[in-house]
């Protein structure tokens, strides 16, 4: 796909770099820097398109002739949201909550253009079976996945032995939802 504007990646995930390389070839990242802190006021898909929306804006100060692509990505159970884990106790700690149960995979998109701002969100349940003690030391110590939301990541170990269905995008649990991604940027006519 060719852009009419240069596209930057508003985020510091070697994954969602992988995934957006898929429908875009060329592109810039430029992580942005914001307090990611949910605003309690909001309900969860809200939460992650604001910090997607304020990520886009802060990268847009930057670069204000492209295409500002940002996203945020949370892990939601029974309405609780589970971020990155600290250290592997809290890890721990939030893969026993998940385990035998259905849990959703959050990401809040933001795309911003001169003064056009989409923004959208995607949600897939996630089934993971009940994980035992050695399932969890194993995932942990192998995959130390202290910088995914939920504490795990679905294209690791985890993901391919121990999650039993998935119900919506398996790119938005990566980190990016890529078809509806894709929809918006050709939609608004970004492409060339």
């Amino acid at each position: 796909m060719t852009y009419k504007y240069p596209i930057i990646l508003a985020s510091q995930s070697p994954r969602r770099r992988e995934l957006l390389a898929m429908i875009c070839g060329d592109f810039t990242v430029r992580a942005a820097d914001i307090d990611e802190t949910p605003d309690p006021r909001l309900a969860p898909a809200q939460w992650a398109e604001d910090i997607a929306a304020r990520k886009s804006l802060a990268a847009q100060q930057l670069y204000s002739e492209a295409i500002i692509i940002a996203a945020d990505t949370m892990v939601l159970l029974d309405g609780v949201s589970y971020a990155k884990p600290a250290d592997a106790t809290e890890a721990s700690e939030m893969l026993r909550a998940l385990s035998g149960k259905c849990h959703q995979v959050i990401t809040g998109v933001s795309i911003r253009l001169g003064m056009d701002h989409q923004q959208f969100s995607c949600e897939t349940n996630v089934t993971m079976m009940n994980l035992s003690k050695a399932d969890l030391e194993y995932y942990i110590s192998t995959y130390r996945p202290y910088d995914k939301a939920g504490g795990y990541g679905i294209q690791d170990w985890i993901g391919h032995a121990r999650v039993t269905r998935i119900e919506g995008s398996y790119t938005n649990i990566v980190g990016l939802p890529l078809a509806q991604l894709a929809e918006h940027l050709a939609v608004h006519r970004i492409t060339v």
